[in-house]
């Protein structure tokens, strides 16, 4: 039996379904409210308890999430019983990697949306099974290739071997653990030490530019420098054209779904790593063509006269290139972001960059912390430390109060952004739209 502390996870939701896919007993624990990624759980049947060090029974192999420290209950249970065995999450994933071909995406944005592109693409030519941090997984026991998104959080992707590997970008995060740019930037030199066949990399990005590699090594992006790079690039607001170059010659010219630059360099990466798999281009673009993001990223739901927006954003670089987004896509309506941090660290560490980013809106509410871990560093400020350094902002109570204020905006585009549960107050404000 494998039992999950914190099933509900991104990441450990979809690992559930994974080993339950390839027959496994699976059960685990969690909070006692809805959160996005249980819906798998719930369709094959996966029971969810409460947490109880009760649950921890004998000869269980019990799987911790990240959010749960040494001393929770249910980790202390499952550490004293000698008949069971316990792994971090990462600890077992990478386990669970060397039974596969695998290719691994990291960066510190853009993971789940590129993880779900390679996924797309790569079911096209082989039997593939997948990790995505929304929650969802599919292994079975005919898969040769696992992709999986690849977390640098407390340097856990170190646990990791893959053959391929993508890079996206290197932006400091994960403050409360990482000393300085230079420490996290250390974790990605470590772990691309690990990748056996090759790398590619975003050489737009000056800290992904830095890295020594082992293994061949091709850079993508706009710049005319790197291998793979992006020309005559056509945008509307149903998606874009532009022509692929490998080191100064025309390849392909492809047309995909998406608008933005962001979005467009991670397809790139996975266009690369396409291309030297000698995979068919067209049958990359059309494989791209049917891509469907991720769940939380970047979601549009067109409700009444209004616009809704629910995306994953937690950081202040993903706020800001999401409110942008959304200024290119509704230029006509009003922008009313809705914000829920995760980790008051990260909050008082990029105050700053928090208030640049969401001034690029009408109008900025804010919710307060709510997670399970977002003061476990011991950083203890509350939501009024951003709101206090944006004049304009209010503090929104996660209610049906506060649902009917934003319901004034009636025929706004609503921006929910939070890497927790924030798409409840989104519902409730569809009420009274």
């Amino acid at each position: 039996m494998y039992y999950f502390i914190g099933i509900k996870g991104t990441g450990m939701a979809a690992l559930a379904v994974m080993l339950k896919d390839l027959g496994e007993d699976v059960m685990g624990s969690d909070l006692d409210k809805h959160f996005f990624t249980e819906d798998e759980l719930v369709k094959r049947n996966i029971q969810i308890l409460n947490f109880n060090k009760e649950n921890i029974k004998d000869n269980m192999t019990v799987i911790i999430g990240n959010a749960f420290l040494e001393d929770f209950e249910e980790v202390v249970a499952a550490r004293n019983n000698t008949t069971c065995t316990c792994y971090r999450y990462h600890e077992f994933l990478g386990k669970l990697m060397e039974n596969y071909k695998t290719v691994a995406i990291s960066g510190s944005h853009g993971k789940t949306t590129t993880t779900t592109m390679v996924k797309t693409v790569f079911e096209r030519f082989k039997k593939t099974g997948y990790l995505i941090g929304d929650g969802e997984g599919y292994l079975d026991k005919d898969s040769e290739w696992l992709c999986v998104e690849a977390d640098e959080f407390r340097r856990h992707f170190i646990a990791y071997h893959p053959d391929y590997a993508i890079i996206n970008n290197i932006e400091i995060d994960h403050v409360d653990y990482f000393k300085d740019e230079d420490d996290y930037f250390s974790a990605y030199q470590e772990y691309v030490h690990n990748v056996k066949e090759a790398v590619f990399y975003n050489g737009d990005d000056e800290w992904c530019r830095k890295l020594k590699f082992d293994t061949p090594a091709f850079s993508f992006g706009f710049k005319k420098d790197n291998d793979f790079y992006i020309t005559d690039l056509e945008e509307n607001e149903f998606g874009s054209k532009f022509s692929l170059m490998f080191r100064g010659n025309f390849v392909w010219r492809y047309s995909v779904p998406f608008v933005g630059d962001h979005l467009l360099l991670d397809a790139l990466g996975v266009i690369a790593l396409s291309t030297m798999m000698c995979f068919d281009h067209q049958v990359i673009e059309a494989a791209l063509q049917s891509y469907h993001g991720p769940k939380r990223r970047y979601v549009v739901e067109r409700y009444k006269d209004s616009v809704l927006v629910d995306d994953y954003a937690h950081h202040p670089t993903e706020v800001k290139v999401t409110l942008e987004a959304s200024r290119k896509r509704f230029p006509e309506r009003e922008i009313v972001a809705i914000f829920k941090p995760h980790r008051a660290s990260r909050v008082k560490y990029f105050v700053d960059e928090f208030v640049d980013a969401l001034k690029i809106a009408d109008k900025v509410y804010l919710l307060e912390f709510t997670s399970i871990d977002d003061k476990q560093d011991g950083t203890d400020i509350d939501i009024h430390y951003l709101e206090e350094r944006l004049p304009g902002s209010i503090v929104l109570s996660e209610d049906e109060k506060g649902a009917k204020m934003l319901s004034e905006h009636k025929g706004a585009c609503f921006v929910f952004m939070s890497s927790k549960d924030i798409y409840n107050i989104a519902e409730m404000t569809k009420k009274y739209l």
